[in-house]
């Protein structure tokens, strides 16, 4: 897989939306801005906010989330990358909050975000971070994704964050297939299986602990 050059949060722009659900690729990109110390600065040509940190551009759309790939695609374009090079994050209600998922492609399932970038793109094979915000249950889906998060669910969504930022920096590092064995919660095995050797995994838990103590910091 070819290095990430695009990191993009979907989400949608205006102070009314900053903290709810379908914003939470937008919390994760700022976090980033913040460990790389760099602002963020409007580009109204290009429909996005836009930080430049060390050997990669942080996006987030301005275009309300439907029309996400609207700012995407041009970019992606503009500067001769390739899909696998972009790098999204965004919010999921198949996982409970507190949970994340890294994937290397796959469809919109649902997500209208989604849809837009695949459709501006080109095609669904591009790495993505997947952050639980929670199924609706009887609660309408609009009124779901843009509310904001309970009380006792902060705590669980703070925690979130800081992986999912920690493993979009091990991404940047150590590439996505060493991120995604990281920090993917990992099925149990109906056999038990003898553990793999310490040092397998030395670099990558070395580098995860060091990228979430950093974004703790």
């Amino acid at each position: 897989m070819l290095p990430v050059k695009i990191i993009v949060g979907l989400g949608n722009p205006g102070r009314e939306y900053a903290e709810t659900r379908h914003n939470v690729g937008f919390m994760v990109l700022d976090l980033l801005a913040s460990h790389f110390g760099v602002e963020w600065k409007s580009d109204k040509a290009r429909k996005a906010e836009l930080a430049a940190g060390p050997g990669v551009l942080l996006v987030k759309p301005q275009t309300y989330m439907n029309a996400s790939g609207e700012s995407v695609g041009p970019l992606m374009r503009y500067y001769k990358w390739e899909p696998e090079q972009v790098f999204v994050v965004y919010d999921d209600i198949s996982f409970p909050v507190g949970a994340m998922r890294l994937r290397a492609g796959g469809s919109a399932g649902g997500h209208n975000g989604m849809k837009s970038l695949i459709a501006h793109l080109g095609t669904e094979k591009f790495p993505r971070l997947r952050v639980g915000i929670s199924a609706p249950g009887q609660r309408q889906m609009i009124s779901h994704v843009l509310g904001k998060f309970a009380p006792d669910e902060r705590p669980l969504l703070t925690e979130a964050l800081a992986r999912a930022a920690a493993a979009t920096l091990m991404t940047l590092s150590l590439g996505f297939d060493a991120a995604a064995n990281q920090f993917n919660i990992k099925k149990e095995k109906k056999k038990k299986e003898k553990p793999a050797p310490a040092e397998a995994n030395a670099e990558a838990e070395e580098a995860a602990a060091s990228e979430q103590s950093s974004l703790e910091s």
